[in-house]
C-alpha cells in the first residue's frame, strides 16, 4: 500500500523519504488533500553470472539457426527500399 504524503512532508523530509524508497515503500504526493503524483522504487538490475545463466538454459531445446533465420526472413520485411 502506497503512503500518502503532503507536498511539504515531500520537501520537508526528502531524506527520510529517499531512504524509505530505498527500503522499497512507494508514496502518492498530495497537494491541498488532492493526489498529484506517485514516488515508486526503481527496480534495481541484477548481475547473473553466466554459470547460472548457462545452467537455465541447459535443459532448452536447441534452435536450427538456418530454420530459425527463414522464419524471421518470412517473417519480417527487410527490404532496404525506403517506403515513402
Amino acid at each position: 500500500m502506497r503512503r500518502r504524503i503532503t507536498q511539504r512532508e515531500l520537501r520537508n523530509e526528502s531524506g527520510r523519504i529517499m531512504r524509505a524508497l530505498d527500503r522499497g515503500k512507494a508514496f502518492i504526493v498530495t497537494r491541498n488533500g488532492v493526489p498529484v503524483g506517485e514516488l515508486i522504487p526503481l527496480r534495481r538490475r541484477m548481475f547473473v553470472p553466466t554459470e547460472a545463466a548457462l545452467a537455465a538454459f541447459a535443459d532448452a531445446p536447441r534452435v536450427a539457426l538456418e530454420r530459425f533465420r527463414k522464419d524471421m526472413d518470412a517473417l519480417i520485411n527487410q527490404d532496404p527500399t525506403p517506403r515513402g
